[in-house]
This record gives structure tokens, sequence and C-alpha cells, in this order.
């Protein structure tokens, strides 16, 4: 019966050490899903990735890593590639980022220190921390979904929503939906949601030297406009655009060291506040007539810089 006994305990404890292990992984998974660490879901794998016809975004959006290159961007923000690209942490003492399942939190050492000196900067003028949305992918190129640009690492998207004082969920980056600041009829900012803080951040975005564009709504850029004050020098690079309702976009410029980037052309004298303005509120461009849906043209790895393909194909 002693033996029995023995016997019986001793069956017993590998099942707890495996009960013990599996709640702890269980835990550290659920950890982990809360601090956006997860790897991201490996996507289906293409019947035949070297066609030419494979839009890039299939190749570029399958590539969860950084390509083990020395760091640059390659071709056009809009038309280019990324290599050696770093991650922004998705959690800092001023910044968290934004839907971590799409792993867009990538760019080039540039563009992070920007926004990391961005988000400390904002904490002085009246805006609690950054919520980062898409910056790049691993190794830039199209996306599967969403945006034209974005594609260098040198583009980044801030939500017009303050931080909060707590650190957000996994779940809360995913669901949570992006402050609207423009009013219902599109002609001017929501007062009851625009702030001083909000004009503060993107100024101090704007002013920063390496900063070569900021994209708003127009409703947006004609608040600031009204707002800007005496010094009025930064209200040029803020120019208005489709879709940045609920963020602002900003562009840096090419790196010095990179010559494959392509820079894009100033933008034009002024603070554009004046007559190129009022053609964002006419009755056309506030309430367009429907027309059918045009594809976008489908971007493919002969349509990028050639370097691109050895980003694509690197470890």
């Amino acid at each position: 019966m002693q033996v029995s006994v023995i016997g019986s305990r001793t069956a017993v404890i590998p099942v707890l050490v495996v009960m013990v292990a599996l709640v702890a992984f269980a835990a550290g998974n659920a950890r982990a899903q809360d601090k956006g660490t997860l790897e991201p879901q490996p996507l289906p794998p293409l019947a035949n990735p070297s066609s030419p016809s494979v839009p890039a975004k299939e190749l570029f959006g399958r590539k969860p890593k950084p390509a083990h290159l020395a760091t640059k961007s390659i071709g056009f923000y809009s038309r280019g590639c990324l290599a050696g690209a770093v991650a922004l942490p998705v959690n800092g003492p001023t910044w968290q980022v934004m839907r971590l399942s799409r792993n867009r939190n990538w760019g080039h050492p540039d563009l992070i220190r920007f926004l990391e000196r961005l988000s400390e900067k904002g904490v002085k003028v009246g805006w609690p921390g950054l919520l980062v949305g898409d910056i790049s992918q691993a190794r830039g190129g199209p996306m599967l979904t969403g945006h034209a640009s974005h594609q260098v690492g040198l583009d980044a998207d801030v939500w017009l929503t303050p931080m909060p004082e707590r650190e957000l969920t996994r779940e809360e980056r995913e669901q949570m939906s992006a402050t609207m600041v423009v009013a219902s009829d599109r002609r001017d900012v929501d007062p009851k949601v625009w702030t001083p803080a909000h004009r503060a951040i993107i100024r101090a975005a704007a002013k920063d030297p390496q900063v070569e564009r900021i994209f708003v709504n127009a409703a947006i850029k004609k608040a600031l406009c009204r707002e800007g004050g005496i010094d009025r020098a930064w209200l040029h690079k803020v120019r208005p655009m489709w879709g940045h309702d609920y963020h602002f976009h900003i562009r840096i410029r090419c790196p010095g060291d990179d010559p494959e980037c392509k820079p894009q052309e100033p933008p034009p004298g002024g603070d554009g506040c004046g007559h190129e303005l009022d053609w964002w509120f006419t009755d056309a461009v506030l309430h367009p007539k429907p027309t059918p849906p045009t594809p976008r043209p489908q971007i493919k790895m002969t349509d990028l810089p050639p370097a691109c393909r050895q980003v694509l194909m690197a470890p």
C-alpha cells in the first residue's frame, strides 16, 4: 500500500508542474498582450511570391522584422522602402503606440528620435503625451491597407487624442477611436473638442527643423491660421489634406546621408492661410457628388527603386 501511495503522489507531481507552468504562461501571455509585445500574426503564404504580377504590398506586408542592412530610406515617401528600421517602443514615459496588431511602429532612427523628442516637448506645452498611430512597416514599402505614403520610415501619424494618465491595454489600443476635432458641418473645428493644447502640439512639431510637412484637415488648418499669433512662419509647413480629421500626419526630411532618399518639393511660400485655403470650403469639396470608386493602382516591385528588392530579400 505504501508503494501505491508513493506512486500516486509521484504521478500527481508532474501534473501539478504542468498546470503551474500553464498558469504562468497564460499570465505572462496576458501581460505581453497588455505590453503589446506579442509577435504579429503571420499572413498565409503566397502561391507564387516571385511572380512579377504580385503587388509589392503583399511582399512587404509579410515581412514582420526589419532588414539587417545599413539604415537607409530608399525612394520617395509614397514609392520606396526602408532598410535597417528601428521600432518605437510601444510604451514610453510620454507616448504610447496604438493599433499594435498592425506592426507599423517601425521607422528610420531619425524619425523615432524625433517622436520621442516631440513627446517631451508636448508635455511642456500642455499635451500630456502622444498616442502614435501608423509609422511604417518593418521594411517600409506599400502597406496592405491604408496609406499610399509611409513607405520610407519618415512619416508618422499622431492622434488628436491626449494620452491618458494610465497605460492602455492592448484591447483598448485596438478598439478605441481617435478624437474627431472637426465640426459636423466640416467648416471649422468643433469648439467643444478643440483646445489650445491641440494647437500647441502641432506647432511644436512644425517648428522642428527636421519636419518637412504636417498634413491636417482643412478645418484644422483654418483654426491654426486664426490662432497662429505673431510667430506664423511654422504655418507654411502645415498643409490641408483629406482624411486627417482625427490625427495629424508628420513627415520629416530625407536624412542628409541617404542619397537614395527622394525629397519632396518645398511647400509653397507664405503661411497658406490666404485665398488658397478657401477652395477647401467650397460646396464642391465639402459635398462632392458621388462617383464610382476608382481602384488604386497596385505598385509592383518593378515600380520601386531596385535597392528595395535587396531590402525585401535580406535576412
